[in-house]
């Protein structure tokens, strides 16, 4: 949220109404107050992110990176150096580069974006193609974080969905079967 040095009401409201489909509302006072408070405060970035990192398992770290990029949309924009500091955070998270890449294709599209979420080159022959969406299917489905909550699951199911999506211009566009 401190990335591009502005702090806003929309990335604010984000993080509530993410809140709010979590936990009970006198919790999500708090954590809102908690939130303010820490905002105040600057911590290690690395620390932090170890702690994460040792504590959650890696489909749950792949879908706070595609959190992290949600919050950095939610005033419309995302700035480079928001982008910067989620790939710092990917990073110290023990996201792969390709996994980084991916979800933020999700995100800010360019005119490779669906080979990106595929994590396959331009050249890809057709076979490469179906073989990463196979393996990107299976790596970002929603039952695999079926322990995280039905809201978790549902911005799975979006990242899932963003991989069909892509799949699915692919074939498109090369006339594939």
């Amino acid at each position: 949220m401190k990335a591009d040095k502005q702090l806003l009401k929309s990335e604010l409201d984000y993080v509530k109404q993410f809140l709010q489909k979590q936990f009970e509302t006198n919790d999500v006072k708090d954590f809102m107050i908690l939130l303010k408070d820490i905002l105040k405060q600057d911590y290690p970035l690395r620390d932090v992110c170890r702690q994460i990192q040792r504590s959650m398992d890696h489909p749950s770290r792949l879908e706070l990176v595609h959190i992290l990029f949600g919050l950095s949309q939610a005033d419309g924009h995302i700035h480079p150096d928001e982008i910067k500091v989620i790939h710092t955070i990917a990073g110290y998270l023990n996201i792969n580069e390709n996994d980084f890449i991916s979800i933020q294709s999700m995100f800010v599209r360019d005119t490779h974006s669906d080979y990106k979420i595929l994590e396959v080159s331009h050249s890809a022959t057709d076979g490469e193609i179906k073989k990463a969406y196979r393996k990107m299917a299976s790596k970002y489905h929603p039952d695999k974080v079926t322990h995280l909550g039905g809201d978790l699951q549902d911005l799975a199911e979006e990242k899932f969905k963003a991989v069909n999506d892509a799949y699915q211009s692919i074939k498109k566009d090369r006339g594939m079967s």
